[in-house]
């Protein structure tokens, strides 16, 4: 079994975030992480690699400091990784991103793509169905429990209030929720290992089937109108309940009316 993770290195908010003048984030200028969703998407195929001795790619579209993302993955257990970089590549939005990254992954040969959920900077939980599109495969989105019986993936797929339990063949994919396991930490032996480990960098002329026109800032059809590190939060409801009885009560129905209960 070959699967791919694609990874994503987001801005570590503790360490405050800057934009650039055009609105984009200026990654550069910001510390660093793995996404935790995409962790937990690492963890899901280590676990597999476990489990059948399936080989696991990370791949990762970014700045070249984006490297040491892959490096923490294969200090994880990951195999191999790819590290897709190039200036024409900077400022996408979630279409030009996924278009980017599948036409690197049209590169590949791949069973199984994991992908997080969302990323932290962007939210939008986006561009792991959007790859599925652009390379028409079937999508699995929000797993919190993956399975693989034979040549078919087993799902629990959340939902508010229940989960589905979601059958499809291979190849496919899937996005991991960051509640789907705990990621496991790096070896001695892996991080050393990591350091040594040859990264594969792709440029824009090492991805298949994509126009220029649907790359980088330009390709972006996303146009930031304002951008700010801080959102002012509404006051939201509140009430004055006669009796302590009465604010149970209330509280109460409205865990039921979101399903929460």
């Amino acid at each position: 079994m070959k699967i791919v993770v694609c990874i994503k290195q987001v801005p570590d908010t503790k360490g405050g975030v800057k934009f650039n003048p055009d609105g984009t984030l200026d990654r550069g200028a910001m510390l660093a992480i793995m996404n935790p969703d995409d962790k937990a998407g690492l963890e899901a195929a280590l676990k597999l690699k476990d489990e059948f001795g399936a080989e696991v790619t990370v791949l990762t579209m970014g700045l070249p400091k984006a490297a040491d993302a892959l490096r923490e993955a294969l200090a994880m257990g990951a195999d191999k990784a790819i590290l897709v970089t190039d200036r024409v590549l900077g400022g996408a939005d979630t279409w030009a991103t996924s278009t980017t990254i599948a036409g690197a992954l049209r590169n590949l040969d791949y069973d199984l793509i994991i992908t997080g959920r969302q990323a932290i900077d962007g939210d939008t939980a986006q561009v792991g169905p959007q790859i599925a599109e652009h390379l028409g495969l079937p999508v699995i989105s929000y797993a919190q429990d993956i399975k693989v019986e034979g040549d078919k993936v087993i799902v629990q797929r959340q939902y508010d209030d229940r989960y589905h339990v979601v059958e499809v063949q291979m190849p496919c994919l899937i996005t991991a929720l960051s509640e789907l396991n705990k990621p496991r930490y790096m070896t001695p032996g892996g991080i050393f290992d990591a350091c040594k480990a040859e990264i594969t960098t792709w440029g824009r002329a090492d991805l298949k089937d994509v126009d220029d026109s649907n790359l980088g800032l330009k390709g972006s059809p996303t146009k930031i109108a304002k951008a700010s590190d801080k959102v002012r939060k509404g006051a939201g409801e509140k009430i004055v309940p006669d009796s302590p009885e009465d604010g149970a009560a209330y509280i109460v129905a409205k865990f039921k009316e979101k399903h929460i209960i």
